[in-house]
């Protein structure tokens, strides 16, 4: 049995604890010792960040080749057509390679919290979101995805990692979760009980996995 912390990362947060500016940090919201985040969210998007305690689990997490799906809302400019659609669905060619086929179509607006500042918005010009479900962590790599495709994002969410969502929790809010995960064989044998990162790198709805408040 593992412990995982899920947290709803707000806007403008860093996903590490320390800083040299006076940039937000995990630190504000995550008063938990020796977790760290496995994998990363950008400092301008919102959503699901995954902190544990173990090693192999963190690398379980954070590591592309294990495919753990993601899922984000992205809000876009403009209706996103068709096309556009099918070819996030096809991959994406960008700077650093082709992306894998996603799993993309358009959603209703979320029933989700406002964002302080609110997005940048153009008189006449209309917003529509996008649900990408993706299995690969490239730089921004949503945001390059819908940019090559026409379609700038405007605002980001991740929503869900595997099973695990942000069902329950508004933003700046954490719940641990007990979870037994099948880990790979090499992933237990090559990751050190505590994890790889460095402490100095400073409701609307149900969680699927049994949460412990």
């Amino acid at each position: 049995m593992s412990q995982l912390l899920l947290f709803n990362k707000p806007f403008q947060v860093l996903t590490q604890f320390t800083t040299n500016d006076d940039k937000s940090t995990l630190a504000d919201y995550i008063n938990q010792p020796n977790f760290y985040a496995a994998g990363r969210l950008d400092y301008d998007s919102e959503g699901l960040l995954i902190l544990t305690n173990e090693g192999a689990v963190q690398h379980y997490l954070a590591n592309p080749k294990f495919k753990q799906e993601k899922t984000y809302w992205a809000q876009v400019e403009g209706e996103i057509s068709d096309s556009a659609l099918s070819a996030l669905r096809k991959g994406v060619e960008l700077k650093d390679g082709m992306t894998r086929p996603a799993k993309a179509r358009v959603i209703e607006e979320p029933n989700i919290w406002p964002r302080n500042p609110p997005i940048r918005e153009r008189k006449n010009q209309p917003t529509s979101w996008v649900e990408l479900k993706i299995t690969e962590g490239k730089n921004r790599q949503v945001r390059r995805m819908t940019a090559a495709v026409g379609f700038p994002t405007l605002r980001l969410i991740r929503y869900a990692i595997g099973d695990w969502t942000l069902d329950g929790l508004l933003p700046g809010a954490s719940t641990l979760v007990d979870v037994t995960l099948n880990l790979p064989k090499k992933s237990t044998d090559n990751a050190r009980h505590r994890p790889n990162g460095n402490r100095n790198q400073k409701q609307f709805g149900h969680t699927k996995k049994r949460a412990r408040r």
